[in-house]
């Protein structure tokens, strides 16, 4: 296959990369904390851990399940926000031969009732602040091991204002039920005390369960294998490597403020952050921007990975203009599309374009990227990654000439496994050679530089989170009154697009108040609909199916008008 792209890379970048040099991402992970062992792999709270501890509390962890005795590839959920525990257990987890299932800790009691029945999760290490959720769910789709991590986990010794912070922070911790639940604190100590048998582990064995609606809305998980993972940091670290230079970000300070549950951060805040030996700061609650600006204020960020929605805040924040840009080297922008007015002011700002890239759950996340010594925003997604090949599909799967719109499809070591336990869904988003057909229309030119124009499906971003809009359409059908419903999204300066719902009342009493109060319970933030709108009845195909689309178009042209 012809990849005209190639001829465009900076100089540095390689056409391709082995990740068969590690024997798996936990030996990539292994290596990076024996190389950087004396370096600063995470800070939070104004505390740190050095490579060296971080690589000893995995391996207390990775004892501790694996006296567990549980067989290979089990599950082992992780619900937290960006606190130290969350890398700890993840390579302690990843070391014990187990599988790691991410979890929004903001789900609400069916979604993560959900996610728990679907990945079989028989171990969950879950925040404090987020066990009353779990303790909704039914005993029986709960995971028979419950770890509670709390907010001072990890950080030591305590000076005054930072024991008064975690005790503030503990006080908000609703009222749980779990009577089975261990401490964290357990877990390192009963650990750090037991024999740890490294196991065997493949670079084709599932590393990671990323839970996402691919192609329909129902949430499932994207199977992402050792490889798939090891593939992708050296692919990114390969883009990355005419900014970061011979030491390859070495020593570097990343600001995580995006949610390791997130593929993408997860990705480049933590796999590729931990690879390369940068010190990543943990930013606990993202929308906190004055909690993000004093800690970009005590640790100049070299490198900044972000979604529209936070470049945006942060650009109209009272303390960002004021702070130092001189160490930042390099800006991500991933999630969902960046606003070219937001990417405009922020190299304005900060003296640096956005590089924003392209990725889905499915390819571990990041297919295309453009160059990251660019010196300006482009508004397209760029070239693909090294050992990547991108065709633009028509009918039949057919490769469409370059200028021609079609679907985007993807081929390359960093595409999943497959769909957890869901093989009818597997087959139906790949092409008989191999890509994976990304649902986004795209137009690629003569050059290989890709630019989307449209979403063959109805998923909404929101602030960099995918919402499916059959989700939330069978949460509102249930709710008494509703006759019919129909969702879809419209574009927003705050987060990128909203949700927005149209309902058909079966029930003159139904307010919107109540719809709000219904979806409260059963939705999670980013899920509820900003607008809400009653209507006498919704337009319908001759099948009877919702026409979405039609109505989203009228809307637009409605907010133009």
């Amino acid at each position: 296959m012809l990849k005209p792209w190639l001829q465009h890379y900076p100089d540095g970048v390689p056409s391709e990369v082995n990740p068969d040099l590690y024997e798996s991402l936990v030996d990539l992970l292994d290596q990076a904390c024996v190389k950087h062992s004396t370096k600063r792999a995470l800070v939070f709270m104004g505390r740190h851990l050095t490579y060296a501890e971080l690589d000893r509390h995995a391996n207390a962890v990775a004892a501790w399940i694996q006296s567990l005795h549980l067989p290979s590839g089990t599950r082992i959920a992780l619900m937290m926000p960006n606190v130290m525990a969350y890398m700890v257990v993840l390579l302690g987890a990843l070391r014990a031969g187990t599988i790691v299932v991410n979890i929004n800790p903001m789900y609400t009691g069916p979604e993560l009732e959900h996610q728990l029945r679907d990945s079989d999760a028989d171990v969950i290490f879950i925040f404090e602040n987020f066990a009353a959720t779990l303790s909704k769910v039914p005993v029986a789709a709960r995971p028979r091991h419950i770890v509670l991590v709390s907010v001072g986990n990890l950080l030591g010794l305590k000076g005054m204002i930072l024991d008064f912070a975690v005790r503030h922070i503990k006080r908000m911790v609703p009222r749980y039920n779990l009577d089975n639940a261990v401490r964290l604190e357990h877990v390192l100590q009963q650990g750090a005390a037991a024999h740890f048998v490294k196991p065997s582990i493949a670079m084709d064995d599932i590393a990671v369960l990323q839970y996402t609606g691919g192609t329909t809305g129902v949430p499932k998980g994207a199977m992402l294998t050792h490889r798939n993972l090891v593939a992708n940091v050296l692919q990114v670290l390969g883009v990355a490597r005419p900014v970061l230079g011979d030491r390859q970000g070495e020593g570097m300070v990343i600001l995580t403020a995006l949610p390791l549950y997130h593929i993408f951060a997860l990705m480049v805040c933590g796999l590729f952050a931990a690879h390369a030996g940068m010190c990543s700061v943990l930013i606990a609650d993202p929308r906190k921007l004055d909690t993000i600006v004093a800690a970009w204020r005590s640790d100049p960020v070299n490198i900044f990975p972000s979604v529209n929605t936070l470049f945006n805040g942060l650009l109209n924040h009272r303390g960002f203009a004021g702070l130092d840009f001189s160490a930042l080297r390099l800006c991500f922008g991933g999630g969902s599309a960046v606003q070219r007015a937001v990417a405009e002011k922020w190299q304005q700002t900060t003296g640096l374009p956005i590089i924003e890239g392209y990725g889905l759950s499915e390819t571990s996340p990041v297919a295309l990227v453009n160059p990251t010594n660019a010196s300006s925003y482009s508004g397209d997604i760029g070239y693909p990654l090294p050992s990547t090949d991108v065709v633009v599909l028509g009918d039949a799967d057919r490769a469409v000439p370059a200028g021609e719109a079609g679907e985007l499809a993807i081929r390359g070591p960093q595409v999943m496994k497959g769909y957890w336990q869901r093989p009818d869904e597997t087959w139906a988003s790949m092409t008989s050679d191999g890509f994976f057909k990304t649902g986004d229309i795209a137009i690629m030119n003569a050059e290989g530089r890709v630019r989307i124009i449209d979403r063959k499906k109805d998923m909404i971003l929101v602030s960099g989170f995918n919402v499916y809009p059959n989700e939330v359409e069978q949460v509102v059908s249930q709710c008494p009154g509703v006759r019919e419903c129909v969702v879809f999204g419209l574009p927003s300066e705050q987060t990128g697009e909203m949700v927005v719902l149209y309902v058909v009342k079966d029930d003159l009493t139904l307010t919107e108040q109540t719809l709000r109060d219904w979806c409260r319970q059963r939705l999670t933030g980013y899920k509820r609909p900003h607008v809400i709108e009653f209507r006498k009845e919704l337009p319908k195909s001759s099948a009877g199916k919702l026409l979405r689309r039609v109505l989203r178009d009228e809307a637009l042209e409605e907010s133009v008008a």
